[in-house]
């Protein structure tokens, strides 16, 4: 079995927090994108923060049965629940987009987000 290569920076880039943020309505497949990141991430030996499950928004809208507004006061309710993802890595941006280059499902959005680059200790 060999060991993976440790990922060096390449002159001129240094290692930055880059933030990587997940949203869909569905769980299961937002949970799947969310393993695969952080185990390609674990495969090129990068620090991982998450996935952070931030609160659901529950978006919700109650409507009338009747098209006409006149009969009984019957009502429809409708709602969707916007779930939400945070993973945080510390690299350099060139090796987190290989990362982050994943298979996306039907709904699954992907924000990438580059913050301040880390000192090093």
């Amino acid at each position: 079995m060999s060991v993976p290569k440790k990922v060096e920076p390449t002159t001129g880039e240094a290692d930055r927090k880059i933030r990587i943020t997940l949203t869909s309505t569905e769980v299961t497949g937002l949970e799947g994108v969310c393993s695969s990141i952080i185990k390609s991430a674990k495969k090129k030996q990068l620090k991982v923060k998450g996935p952070v499950r931030m609160p659901t928004k529950t978006l919700r809208i109650t409507t009338r049965k009747s098209p006409c507004g006149n009969g009984t006061n019957t009502f429809d309710r409708f709602e969707m629940r916007v779930h939400k993802r945070v993973i945080d890595m510390y690299s350099t941006p060139s090796v987190v987009k290989e990362v982050a280059d994943v298979r996306l499902p039907k709904g699954v959005e992907i924000e990438v987000t580059l913050t301040k680059k880390t000192e090093s200790a």
